[in-house]
């Protein structure tokens, strides 16, 4: 089954070879038969009518382009994740539509081009882009000795025409960490928890610091009861149902009272971890032939 099948895995100039952590995808992919090419999502030579199934995995320039990946994914006839879930899912501000349909998440304030930023007067706080990927443009302030550092931030995104969004920075991040559940489809094609893996954090230095990604501190984590419910009531309120999907990426943190809350959604490009969990490569691959 899917012997001879075509797919292409796609990626950015920066990762031709894709990103490490994907390359046992195409491995398992394959050792199964099937054609696999890796492919730039800019590829202008690139025919995505001929592949039975395009793979979104590490397109990771794409957030200085965002319009043009929009429309690209909009254009590609079988894609996972599809086109509409890419462009309502590039932009944090989907955020708040969870929050409307009563899951918890960090409180957030998003300030917009020709918008100003009525700082809070103390606290520490993130602010990064809607549109972003790798934690780039994003940092943390305690203020107020460092407002005029975050002001000129928020101040220099949406001068380039960019949505800001200004989170509280919550202690767990450096006690707990975030809690990343891994979803993949079952054999009856339904999203289910896969894997769990603990992210430590990123933003170590307050102030805008360049972070590197590479540097990301990952170890396999068993999600609690409560972390796999919040994941499942967050992808049964994706927009057209989590059936449609392929593969999603919940990231969460305990709140300041103790319980789960959403920090992130990933459904377009997320690292899923697949060195990390036994298996799980091979789980996507035997998810993907059944998706052709």
């Amino acid at each position: 089954m899917g012997r001879g099948s075509r797919v292409a895995l796609v990626t950015c100039a920066a990762f031709p070879d894709l990103w490490d952590d994907d390359q046992p995808l195409r491995d398992a992919l394959r050792e199964r038969g099937v054609v696999v090419d890796v492919v730039r999502w800019d590829d202008p030579e690139a025919d995505w009518a001929g592949y039975d199934l395009t793979v979104i995995r590490s397109p990771w320039d794409y957030t200085d382009r965002p319009d043009a990946f929009v429309a690209w994914a909009r254009s590609v006839p079988r894609l996972a994740n599809p086109g509409d879930i890419v462009v309502w899912n590039t932009d944090k501000r989907y955020l708040g539509d969870l929050a409307a349909s009563g899951i918890p998440i960090i409180p957030t304030e998003y300030v917009g081009p020709g918008q100003a930023w009525a700082p809070p007067a103390d606290g520490e706080w993130v602010v990064k882009p809607t549109v972003s990927a790798g934690s780039r443009d994003t940092a943390r302030y305690l203020l107020p000795g460092q407002l005029a550092e975050a002001t000129a931030h928020v101040t220099r995104l949406t001068t380039a025409g960019r949505t800001a969004m200004i989170q509280p920075y919550l202690s767990a991040v450096d006690t707990d960490g975030e809690t990343a559940v891994l979803c993949l489809p079952d054999e009856a094609g339904e999203l289910t928890f896969s894997h769990g893996i603990r992210k430590g954090a990123m933003l170590t230095v307050r102030g805008d610091v360049t972070v590197d990604i590479e540097s990301e501190r990952i170890t396999p984590r068993t999600p609690s009861q409560a972390e796999l419910e919040l994941a499942a009531r967050v992808l049964d309120a994706v927009p057209g149902g989590s059936k449609q999907l392929l593969y999603a990426r919940v990231d969460l943190i305990p709140g300041p009272d103790g319980t789960p809350h959403l920090i992130e959604l990933e459904l377009t490009e997320p690292s899923l971890f697949l060195r990390t969990a036994a298996g799980a490569a091979e789980r996507l691959a035997d998810a993907i032939i059944a998706r052709i």
